[in-house]
C-alpha cells in the first residue's frame, strides 16, 4: 500500500510563525497545529501545501513560497506520514477560513501551546528556525 504524505507548513514571518487553532475532529478540537493538508495523486508536495495554505487562509497560491523541509518525517499511522516545510508569503494576510483561529507566535510562546500530538515534535526545530 503506497503511502499517503500528509503536508504542514511552518509559516514564518519575521521571529514568529504562524499557528491555526482545529475545530475538528473532536478529539483535537482546540489544539493548535502547523497548517496543511494532503497531498492528492498528480500533486508535488511544495504544490499540494501551497494549494492547502491558500484555502485554509484565504491567500492567493501566488502569495505562498514553499522552501526547505523543516525538521523529520512523523508517521501518523501505518499508511499516512506527516511532513513540514518552511514557508514565506510573498503578499496577503491569512485568515482562519478552515480553523478556529490563528496566531502568530515566538519561540519563547510555543512551549505554552496546547498543540496536537504530531505537531508538537517539531517544536525543537520551530524554535531552531524562529
Amino acid at each position: 500500500m503506497e503511502t499517503r504524505i500528509v503536508v504542514a507548513g511552518a509559516v514564518v514571518r519575521g521571529s514568529a510563525v504562524l499557528v491555526a487553532q482545529r475545530v475538528w475532529p473532536p478529539e483535537l478540537a482546540g489544539r493548535w497545529e502547523l497548517p496543511g493538508g494532503k497531498v492528492t495523486p498528480g500533486e508535488t508536495e511544495p504544490q499540494a501545501l501551497a494549494r492547502e495554505l491558500a484555502e485554509e487562509l484565504g491567500l492567493h497560491i501566488t502569495d505562498i513560497a514553499v522552501g526547505d523541509r523543516l525538521g523529520d518525517d512523523i508517521s501518523l499511522d501505518d499508511e499516512t506520514t506527516l511532513r513540514a516545510y518552511l514557508v514565506r508569503l510573498r503578499g496577503g494576510e491569512p485568515h482562519p477560513h478552515d480553523h478556529r483561529a490563528l496566531c502568530w507566535v515566538t519561540a519563547a510562546q510555543l512551549p505554552d501551546l496546547d498543540w496536537v500530538p504530531a505537531d508538537r515534535l517539531w517544536l525543537k526545530d520551530l524554535v531552531r528556525i524562529l
